[in-house]
């Protein structure tokens, strides 16, 4: 039996430590808090038990006394157990009171350290502690002292005479305070400050204001806990070198409604230009229940010249499929292969093979007309296999059949509506977090639609739509919806390029 006091970082999952991730990855329980990032849940086995601890400025979902229970109660039935706190375990995380505890009840632990906020929120901000002109030393003290000391344990004179820099943590509800106490000490009212709330995450806030403004300027912006104070000159230099909230898309909530496993590149690109993702898979791709059929044709490859791939999924499922046929990359030999964009082909770029054709414009009617004239000449007596799922457009085989091409349509996986994050959304545009709703191929409107309907969506004027295509936009429109946003090449790439420059 072992526990784990795992720091999670700020806030960016791309903080969070290589060995935390490894005690995530080996956990049988994993307790969280609130300012643990969810994302770094998925580091976690798929069987693992998880338990949320809250822990959210005062409002704490479970007390402090049962979480130390939790833990040492967990641990003694044999399990590992990953104690997930935000930040450091160890600075104003109570992860020492947790260790103690732990020591007493005679349970192993260890302590994997975590970035604290106190040091990432700032330099997200622009904003670096120490300086050789302004700042040689760093104070960090905690706004939130226990309340039941008979008074505080800080020393509010030397604070002011250091001119180090000051870091409070958990300060927001005793802003007024810690000003007051600081000008009365000596401090001069003037003293720059800076509040960054929610450093580091999509959320990300900051303010530059003084010591002395700085209680009415909270008031005045709404800034609230989670924030941290810092007090001290080297918070000048916020405007210079604040990068993280110049991003083309920092502070913007977008809506990515591929499926899961499609959303992991856009997300990526929306989060690198400082937008806050908000996934919304609307379609899941499952499995066949029966691949007999699919396995016959693979084996029959040598029959095709031509086989044309229409999506990442396709490739992914195909070679799969192949593989368990027992054959290899070895079995297209001779076969001209196509891919309706660049996506498509890095993919089959990804197994050792080469594209043959990619269209300029990728759509399936580009695909075939294109096909129909670099191969006009021999179109007439060539056999194409198409890939695809069970249910998907059939311009490809319409258009190509219309001129005597035989193409055979090979059903790999099917595209099922997903759920999604319904609720979430629904409160998320209320508020006006979502400030776009990106779409990447016709079934993610149809789906997303059933789930939140057009003559909602329609009571957010504000929110503008993005699609990958024009295809796409099509289905948008005919439910009465406009398509603001679509890049001029049809990829995904293409309109993370667009929405920065857009919204």
């Amino acid at each position: 039996m072992k526990a784990y006091l795992v720091g999670a970082g700020p806030g960016d999952p791309g903080l969070f430590t290589l060995k935390g991730r490894d005690v995530l990855a080996r956990a049988d329980v994993v307790i969280y808090d609130h300012l643990a990032a969810e994302s770094l849940l998925s580091h976690a086995r798929a069987d693992a038990e998880l338990i949320y601890a809250g822990k959210q400025g005062g409002n704490h979902s479970m007390p402090q006394g049962e979480i130390n229970a939790l833990l040492i109660r967990r641990a003694r039935e044999g399990k590992l157990v990953a104690r997930l706190k935000g930040g450091d375990p160890y600075m104003f995380g109570r992860g020492g009171e947790e260790a103690e505890e732990l020591v007493a009840a005679g349970i192993d632990f260890e302590v994997v350290p975590g970035v604290t906020s106190g040091i990432a929120a700032p330099a997200y901000a622009g904003i670096p502690l120490t300086h050789r002109a302004w700042a040689s030393s760093v104070l960090f003290a905690t706004g939130h002292e226990d309340p039941g000391k008979a008074g505080s344990a800080h020393n509010w004179e030397a604070m002011a005479r250091s001119g180090a820099t000051l870091v409070f943590y958990m300060g927001m509800k005793n802003l007024p305070e810690i000003t007051r106490r600081l000008i009365k000490a000596g401090l001069d009212a003037d003293t720059p400050t800076a509040l960054v709330r929610r450093g580091t995450t999509p959320r990300h806030r900051s303010l530059l204001t003084t010591l002395g403004r700085a209680p009415a300027e909270a008031a005045a912006h709404s800034f609230s806990a989670p924030a941290l104070i810092i007090v001290g000159r080297v918070v000048c230099l916020r405007d210079t070198l604040n990068s993280f909230e110049k991003r083309p898309l920092f502070g913007k909530g977008v809506v990515v409604t591929r499926a899961r496993e499609q959303a992991s590149e856009t997300a990526a690109l929306l989060e690198e230009l400082g937008a806050e993702v908000i996934l919304f898979p609307t379609v899941e791709i499952v499995p066949l229940d029966d691949y007999s059929e699919v396995r016959e044709a693979l084996r029959g490859l040598a029959h095709y010249d031509m086989i044309i791939f229409t999506s990442v999924n396709g490739v992914k499922h195909f070679w799969e499929q192949l593989r368990r046929t027992g054959l290899d990359a070895r079995a297209l030999a001779g076969i001209e292969l196509v891919c309706i964009g660049p996506a498509t082909a890095r993919a089959l770029n990804g197994h050792g093979l080469e594209v043959d054709f990619l269209p300029e414009n990728y759509v399936a009617e580009n695909v075939a007309e294109g096909i129909l004239e670099v191969y006009a000449d021999r179109i007439a007596d060539m056999r194409i296999l198409l890939p695809r799922a069970r249910i998907a457009r059939d311009a490809l085989p319409k258009i190509l059949g219309a001129r005597c091409v035989a193409v055979d349509v090979l059903p790999l996986y099917e595209t099922v509506p997903a759920e999604g994050r319904r609720d979430e959304v629904l409160e998320k545009l209320a508020s006006g977090d979502i400030h776009c709703v990106t779409f990447g191929s016709s079934s993610t409107v149809e789906n997303f639609l059933k789930l939140i309907p057009a003559e909602t969506l329609r009571g957010y004027p504000q929110i503008r739509f993005a699609c990958i295509g024009p295809i796409t936009a099509s289905t948008l429109e005919k439910a009465g919806l406009p398509c603001h946003i679509m890049p001029r090449e049809y990829t995904i790439p293409a309109l993370v390029r667009a929405l920065a420059d857009e919204l």
